[in-house]
């Protein structure tokens, strides 16, 4: 599974920062919407770099967006994590709102950094 993230966003980089300390099983490997992998799968899942305000999930031929996204990574973290998914009953429509909301004002609330989030060197094998 490979997470698309934007590496200039602290917020989503304190969540690969977060994964890459809870995913024991490294199920996923990380890519950010500023290098042309990342860029050639949003490509592939109908997406552009600028209209982008979400992490995006592919696993296999299937991408996920938004809150679909988020519950289905969770859940690959184990059982204390999976406790989130009480999170489908929320409408999808609800959940993806509040998402959005928090995506498009993420740089106003937390920040943005100059330079793209740079993984440690013991974890620099999850990232393509």
């Amino acid at each position: 599974m490979i997470i698309v993230f934007d590496a200039q966003c602290l917020l989503c980089s304190g969540w690969v920062q977060f994964l890459l300390k809870h995913d024991k099983r490294r199920v996923f490997t990380f890519t950010s919407i500023q290098s042309p992998s990342g860029v050639a799968l949003l490509e592939r899942a109908g997406h552009r770099v600028e209209d982008l305000q979400t992490l995006l999930l592919v696993d296999g031929d299937k991408s996920y967006q938004h809150t679909a996204a988020l519950l289905r990574v969770v859940h690959q973290l184990g059982w204390i994590w999976r406790l989130m998914w009480v999170g489908w009953l929320v409408p999808a429509p609800l959940r993806d709102a509040a998402y959005r909301f928090i995506a498009r004002n993420r740089y106003r609330v937390l920040g943005r950094r100059e330079q793209c989030f740079m993984p440690s060197a013991e974890d620099a094998s999850r990232f393509i």
